[in-house]
């Protein structure tokens, strides 16, 4: 049905009947990436690990922050899906999960937030491509089918963080495997994609997006250097436990390198461009993280990417659900008033 009164709208618009899309409803409308990353602006992470998945009852994210997280002044969300634990034996997705996705989706999209659907278990494909492939392809079918008339607030990402034996040109193989598998349901929805090793920006020169799929929206995270945004972490033992702080005219300007690489690479292939992960981890000192959150968002904004601070709460915490408040320092670097 979308299919045909695409068909039945398009000529008319080209004749400046401009009127007859507010016709349409929102899944069937047609929005270019840059147009999305125009209204994405400002987002962040959440749900990754809340036990809300497997016992709604128990979540620590409630339908009400979604609200909070609007009012704070961010007009995204990038929900991240850990679907392959509730897939079966034949890979299909638990209807209790679905269930569950579709309440969090119209919950967000409720708060004019545009949600992310972005499938996250980066681990398990990097460790075995193979008991992974499957898996996101199963996933995508069903994903693709069950969303196929969402608005268009609502943007899939095929994979986060692909690595290890995802090597640049299998995941460029994958990409070029699992968009049709999206597009046979959802022609024209954006669709997220980043490059391998974690999708980090020195790999983006080795991503291959197809050239005749406009619908594309390149992504990349960034945690440089990481011995201080990852100073303590337990799960990356090489970065020291603490004392490292940033914010030298160095530590700047080497952000800036960065970044001016990105939109070198993003200007010359014509995506726009989501800075879908970035931030601090909480055991280094507030004022040296704040800083770099800030500074991050600040030259993301200057090249007109949207971002995804990660992430509202757990760690590199922008939000505190025990004490039901935003940590001041993070939002205000975020989201400055």
């Amino acid at each position: 049905m979308v299919k045909t009164l695409q068909a039945l709208i398009r000529p008319l618009a080209a004749l400046g009947l401009a009127s007859a899309l507010i016709a349409l409803p929102a899944a069937a409308r047609e929005i270019s990436p840059l147009d999305q990353v125009r209204t994405m602006t400002r987002g962040v992470n959440v749900l990754g690990y809340d036990p809300l998945w497997k016992d709604p009852a128990k979540g620590r994210f409630q339908m009400r922050h979604f609200k909070t997280i609007k009012d704070g002044g961010f007009n995204t969300v990038r929900l991240n899906l850990h679907a392959f634990e509730h897939m079966d034996a034949d890979n299909r997705l638990d209807p209790a999960w679905l269930k569950t996705l579709d309440q969090v989706v119209d919950a967000a999209l409720a708060q004019k937030l545009t949600v992310i659907l972005d499938e996250h278990d980066f681990n398990v494909c990097g460790e075995d491509p193979a008991v992974c492939k499957p898996k996101l392809v199963a996933f995508w079918k069903q994903i693709g089918e069950h969303y196929r008339d969402a608005p268009d607030q609502v943007v899939f990402e095929l994979l986060n963080e692909p690595c290890k034996g995802l090597t640049d040109e299998v995941w460029n193989a994958w990409i070029a495997e699992l968009l049709p598998i999206v597009r046979a349901t959802n022609p024209t929805r954006n669709v997220v994609v980043g490059p391998a090793f974690w999708n980090n920006i020195s790999h983006l020169d080795q991503l291959k997006l197809p050239e005749g799929d406009r619908h594309l929206i390149a992504t990349v995270h960034y945690y440089l250097p990481m011995e201080f945004t990852h100073q303590g972490a337990s799960w990356n033992p090489a970065t020291p436990k603490t004392g490292v702080t940033w914010g030298t005219d160095a530590e700047r300007q080497r952000m800036k390198a960065d970044f001016d690489g990105v939109q070198a690479w993003a200007k010359a292939h014509g995506r726009p461009m989501l800075l879908g992960e970035f931030g601090a981890y909480d055991k280094g000192d507030m004022a040296s993280r704040a800083a770099y959150t800030a500074a991050a968002a600040r030259e993301a904004e200057a090249r007109g990417w949207a971002w995804a601070y990660w992430q509202f709460d757990s760690d590199f915490i922008a939000y505190d659900i025990g004490k039901d408040a935003w940590v001041e320092p993070i939002r205000k670097a975020l989201v400055p008033r």
